[in-house]
């Protein structure tokens, strides 16, 4: 099956080159972007501006290839490329949630933005965390548990590569 789809605009970061780019958010708190929206997609956008935080989901234009297993920055061992967030996927699609700023006309000021700078957005959906509520009993977070830590200071390496 060949799937198409049609980016909805561009997010601009001051994040030209991938080296030295946070890798998480967590790594990125304060740092700002803007989202700039197609002219025929801007309607999409009405009461956006009362929502705190929204997830991004984008393409990883600068990826090429993929691995089925990849060795985390912060581990020393391999693992599924599905229990990881690295970039090196089948489908080369990028999700981060980050902060509202505000909504102005097409674009959308957020912050805590993990994101190379003209990377093609493909969707914008508001952060609900009362949707998962009820439905997240024994949260368990695999590997990462005792390496989240290691997340906050870590910059970007050969992980696009």
């Amino acid at each position: 099956m060949n799937i198409e789809l049609e980016s909805i605009g561009t997010i601009h970061t001051e994040f030209k080159e991938i080296e030295g780019m946070p890798i998480q958010p967590t790594g990125a708190k304060g740092i700002k972007g803007t989202i700039e929206i197609k002219d025929k997609f801007v309607d999409g956008l009405k009461d956006l501006k009362d929502f705190s935080h929204i997830h991004l989901i984008y393409l990883l234009h600068k990826v090429e290839g993929y691995k089925l297993e990849v060795k985390p920055f912060m581990d020393t061992k391999t693992h599924g490329v599905f229990a990881t967030r690295s970039p090196k996927r089948p489908n080369r699609i990028g999700m981060s949630v980050v902060k509202v700023n505000k909504v102005e006309g097409n674009k959308v000021h957020v912050e805590n933005v993990d994101i190379l700078n003209g990377t093609p957005l493909l969707d914008i959906k508001p952060y609900v965390p009362q949707l998962y509520e009820d439905t997240i009993d024994e949260l368990k977070i695999g590997w990462f548990e005792s390496k989240h830590q290691k997340a906050k200071s870590q910059k970007s390496d050969d992980r696009f590569k």
